[in-house]
């Protein structure tokens, strides 16, 4: 069997930049082992799969150890190639996933996922959290993943986490935040036990960092940059229930899979 792959870098303007998403377009579904192990050669934070359906797509997201039920640079990522390769002429794609319909539009030279909001909350704070970072929180809440707020931009960037005991904690990630520099809010995102011990770009883990700093700011519309070794930048609206994320994307690299 032979498959097209491409490998798109979100959330960047230049290759080399932002986080490197797999792109591999089906006819149907294969089995569940077999994407999984697709991804896991790959060896990327995300590679996304999707079969067309109609006046949609339904998109599936998998690390290199696990499937996702959320990711943000890879649909962008899958977006590009659906405008550059099969809907040249469309302003925006649909796509059904296990987090519901999601929408990527044009926004001039960017693109911008529409995605469900996932304000953090209050929750129990485990000892091993803070052990692991090896940083005094202002502040820890909780979504999906643990949400740890701390003073400043450098506070982030010193960040030096112990991966295995990240791992042992009972939600699937953490996000470190503090208020930026050159830009509304900066973070790093880490999720060793999902195989991802720093992600590069995250758009899932801005639904959750939107709500938060959109209140806390009183601002709609916000500019965040996430703090990793490749990083990114991200153009962010805060819809109520609903997020938008923009960035730009960039194709490194298209090729076949033989299985």
């Amino acid at each position: 069997m032979e498959l097209p792959i491409f490998q798109i870098d979100a959330f960047t303007s230049r290759v080399f930049g932002g986080n490197p998403a797999a792109v591999v377009p089906l006819t149907k579904w294969l089995p569940d082992d077999v994407l999984q192990a697709i991804a896991a050669e790959n060896n990327l934070a995300e590679t996304a799969f999707f079969v067309r359906q109609g006046d949609h797509y339904a998109l599936r997201w998998f690390t290199p150890a696990v499937e996702v039920d959320l990711c943000g640079h890879a649909t962008l990522a899958t977006a590009h190639l659906l405008f550059a390769r099969f809907e040249p002429e469309a302003e925006r794609v649909r796509f059904t996933t296990q987090s519901g319909w999601l929408e990527v539009s044009r926004d001039g030279d960017r693109l911008a996922l529409d995605f469900p909001a996932r304000p953090p909350l209050p929750c129990p704070v485990p000892a091993a959290l803070t052990t692991a970072l090896g940083a005094q929180p202002v502040e820890v809440l909780g979504s999906r993943d643990y949400f740890v707020v701390l003073r400043s931009a450098e506070a982030v960037r010193a960040i030096k986490p112990d991966f295995a005991l990240l791992g042992t904690l009972d939600r699937a990630a953490v996000i470190v935040t503090a208020p930026g520099d050159d830009c509304d809010f900066v973070s790093r995102f880490f999720a060793p036990a999902m195989g991802i011990p720093e992600d590069p770009v995250t758009g899932s883990a801005h639904c959750t960092l939107i709500p938060y700093w959109s209140r806390r700011l009183g601002k709609i519309g916000l500019l965040a940059r996430q703090l990793s070794a490749r990083g990114g930048e991200l153009h962010c609206e805060d819809r109520g229930e609903r997020v938008s994320i923009g960035g730009h994307t960039v194709l490194y690299l298209e090729g076949t899979i033989y299985i």
